[in-house]
C-alpha cells in the first residue's frame, strides 16, 4: 500500500495589507516626487505615541532582509518584516479634506488607539 501523497499545488499568498486606489495614487505621487532615486516606500510600525505603536512611511532605497514587497501600479510598497504581524489584514487608504491629509489604516489587529489616532496598540 502506497502512503505517499502528492504535493499540494502552491497558492499565491495574499498581500499582507490592501491598498485603496487613493493610497496607490498617493504612493505614485510620492515616488514621482522623491528627492533622490528610490526603490519604493517602506511602511513600518515603530514604538512611539500614547498607545505604543504608530504607522511610519519612509522612502526606501532598497529592500531590507525580511521586508514584504507589495507591487502597486506606481512602484513598490515595502512592509517592514518586524511590523508585518501587526498589519496583516489591514486596509491602507489616503484621505484628504479641507483641514487634513494623510494615510489612514483600518487595522483588524489594533485593540485600541489614542484619541488623536496617531498610535495604536495590539
Amino acid at each position: 500500500m502506497d502512503t505517499t501523497t502528492a504535493p499540494r499545488p502552491s497558492r499565491a499568498r495574499p498581500a499582507p495589507l490592501t491598498l485603496t486606489p487613493a493610497a496607490e495614487a498617493r504612493i505614485a505621487h510620492l515616488l514621482a516626487h522623491a528627492p533622490h532615486p528610490v526603490a519604493g516606500v517602506r511602511l513600518s510600525t515603530p514604538r512611539r505615541g500614547c498607545s505604543g505603536l504608530s504607522y511610519a512611511l519612509d522612502y526606501a532605497t532598497e529592500a531590507k532582509p525580511g521586508d514584504e514587497a507589495i507591487a502597486t501600479p506606481a512602484g513598490t510598497l515595502f512592509v517592514d518584516g518586524a511590523s508585518l504581524l501587526y498589519l496583516i489584514g489591514s486596509v491602507m487608504d489616503w484621505k484628504e479634506d479641507d483641514f487634513t491629509a494623510g494615510f489612514t489604516f483600518q487595522n483588524p489587529n489594533a485593540r485600541g488607539s489614542c484619541g488623536c489616532g496617531e498610535s495604536f496598540t495590539v
